[in-house]
């Protein structure tokens, strides 16, 4: 799942969770409705279960593929007429227990799923919304294609403070909310110019944002990391140093016991498992399993984050601090509070207003960052590209009566709950 450091761990030990408490059975695929919306066609599929499913998007000739694991077609199960931009719509077999349903199309789209758990006396219900690309777009050519284009890491970078709230100030008048912008603005550029990755900030201006909405603002980004910038305070000049921060774990059961209780969150995705309407019990074990994975990746990319800027100066401590700050309760997104130095020291203080010195804290995050990247490469990206191009691609095992098994070696565009 793109924007959090998603463990496949995690997300494997979550469907075999999901899949015990649907009963274990095969999905089956009860009817598929069409519809015609607007500027997308409205495909709808009726299921028994959850499915466990992969989403293709393959050129010359335009076609949309959507495999099944471990499902079958009801017998009263028809194909439906094809309408607008599709030409056609056929189903098959695929593997050993799998289904395909393949849309041939007359020009490419831009397929789009989500799964509607039960309700209002319907079953679960999988839409796939096929738009029409714009202008000049086209569609993925092959299996290669698709593989040479790895997804960047996307780090979101959060500005402590800001608008009405100044944060701490410096003996000289230094405002702790316009050093925090002007470091994460250069943490942004230094990540844009690397291969590989991308810096999304929660906040480029001097407004105020409240805290739940920071870490929200990275869950929407799809970040596989964030990383909230501070200038820290004391009540004497001599503290001095920088200092990282992860959440406490005291911090994560609170936030547990939020999402467990807000509609709103257990609708939301968590480690690319929904929350909502599952049992307490089983909500509890899953959340559990998404925030330990989260905590683990938050300590390991501080303790390099520390390392690097112990490089540059001092630190405050000589170990990775934890506490319950609200802005790295995300439960799915590893999450780091970086204290650059001590705003209230006078040597520090001028250190935090000249660009050179905040561009090497800035460089400084940035080569921990990387090194936990290149260490724990999240799937799919350039970063795990790089790390596996030299071992040897492993194709997906087809049947060999599927008309389309040369060349839908696995080129996975979209997944299911298993991913």
């Amino acid at each position: 799942m793109r924007g959090a450091v998603k463990s496949l761990g995690l997300l494997s030990l979550a469907a075999v969770l999901l899949g015990a408490a649907l009963g274990g059975h095969a999905t089956e695929i009860r009817a598929l409705k069409l519809a015609p919306e607007g500027d997308h066609i409205r495909a709808v599929f009726e299921l028994s279960a959850a499915p466990d499913y992969k989403l293709f998007e393959i050129g010359n000739p335009d076609r949309i593929v959507l495999d099944v694991r471990d499902a079958n077609f009801a017998q009263s199960f028809a194909a439906p007429s094809a309408t607008g931009l599709l030409k056609a719509v056929r189903t098959g077999r695929v593997g050993k227990d799998g289904v395909r349903v393949v849309f041939d199309l007359a020009a490419a789209v831009r397929p789009k799923s989500f799964l509607q758990p039960p309700g209002d006396g319907a079953g679960y219900q999988l839409v796939v919304d096929l738009y029409k690309k714009g202008k000049g777009a086209t569609a993925v050519k092959s299996v290669a294609a698709l593989a040479a284009k790895p997804r960047d890491v996307v780090v979101a970078i959060d500005a402590g403070h800001g608008g009405v709230d100044p944060g701490a100030t410096g003996n000289a008048g230094t405002r702790e909310k316009n050093i925090t912008l002007a470091v994460a603005r250069d943490l942004k550029r230094l990540v844009d110019a690397q291969p590989g990755m991308h810096g999304v900030l929660t906040r480029d201006s001097d407004e105020f944002i409240p805290l739940k909405d920071r870490y929200r603002k990275a869950r929407e980004a799809k970040a596989d990391l964030f990383v909230s910038i501070h200038a820290d305070a004391f009540a004497t000049e001599d503290a001095r140093g920088s200092s990282v921060w992860m959440l406490s774990t005291r911090g994560a059961s609170s936030e547990a016991a939020h999402w467990l209780a807000d509609r709103e969150n257990r609708a939301d995705l968590v480690g690319g498992v929904s929350l909502d309407n599952k049992d307490n019990t089983l909500a509890a074990v899953l959340l559990d399993l998404s925030q330990s994975a989260t905590l683990e990746a938050s300590g390991a990319v501080a303790k390099r984050v520390l390392h690097s800027l112990a490089q540059i100066g001092p630190t405050h401590r000589g170990y990775v601090e934890k506490a319950n700050f609200v802005v790295l309760r995300s439960p799915d997104v590893p999450s780091i509070l970086v204290e650059t130095a001590f705003i209230t020291n006078p040597a520090e203080e001028k250190r935090l207003t000249s660009n050179t010195q905040r561009e090497k804290l800035a460089g400084a995050i940035l080569d921990g960052v990387r090194e936990y990247f290149r260490s724990t490469p999240p799937p799919g990206t350039w970063f795990a590209a790089n790390v596996r191009k030299d071992k040897p691609r492993v194709a997906a095992v087809l049947q060999a009566d599927d008309p389309d098994a040369e060349e839908l070696g696995g080129a996975v565009a979209e997944r299911g709950p298993s991913s």
